[in-house]
């Protein structure tokens, strides 16, 4: 069976929809929702985002050179949903949501309290490709809520519900299939990873009959 050609397109998915908070000096913070960001460089640390410069974000974020991306998860997807089609100019989003704005540690703009990470980032290279502008720009800082944090201090993020976006609907990450690298691993590994991963659906489970 052949495929039908389409024109040309934006049909990456899915993409992590992401909040990202900014501010000017004097002014309320603004929150503005972004599908197009990526992981760019490990080293220096960097990641980008485009946006249209028509949006009310973008002149704030081109001014100060400063964002903060936080990560989404399923109970943020109504207030996810809401800064990306609101516009700052009209609402004051951090009210209108009900999210708390915290300090960053390397700049100006707030994070995102209810977000499981934040990353705190400064522009280094604005490229006007069109449409969109990237913003590439240098992790300064990464912010981690400590209730997904063991003992041993390792970060179990996909314990948070993070949340996608595919072709205009909003997803939580579901059912895990493998692990980085299993496709090579030894049987023995597999299946020691295998039961790991059996324990920790069972121990959601378990937590959600006594949260019931």
């Amino acid at each position: 069976m052949s495929k039908e050609i389409w024109k040309a397109g934006n049909m990456l998915y899915p993409l992590p929809a992401v909040m990202v908070s900014c501010a000017r000096p004097g002014e309320r913070p603004n929150i503005l929702t972004v599908a197009w960001a990526g992981t760019i460089c490990s080293d220096p640390v960097m990641v980008s985002i485009s946006v249209r410069p028509e949006r009310y974000s973008y002149n704030i974020i081109r001014e100060t050179g400063e964002f903060v991306i936080n990560l989404t998860t399923k109970k943020l997807a109504r207030a996810t949903d809401y800064c990306g089609v609101r516009s700052g100019r009209d609402v004051d989003k951090f009210q209108e949501t009900h999210l708390t704005a915290v300090p960053a540690a390397c700049v100006a703009p707030p994070l995102i309290e209810e977000s499981p990470v934040n990353m705190e980032c400064r522009v280094r290279e604005v490229l006007e490709l069109g449409s969109h502008h990237m913003f590439v720009s240098e992790v300064l800082a990464v912010d981690v809520d400590p209730r997904y944090l063991d003992e041993k201090g390792k970060l179990h993020l996909n314990d948070a519900e993070l949340m996608a976006y595919s072709h205009g609907t909003y997803f939580s990450l579901g059912e895990e299939i493998g692990s980085f690298g299993f496709s090579v691993r030894k049987k023995a590994a597999r299946k020691s990873a295998d039961v790991r991963s059996k324990r920790v659906k069972e121990t959601k489970k378990q937590k959600m009959h006594r949260n019931a």
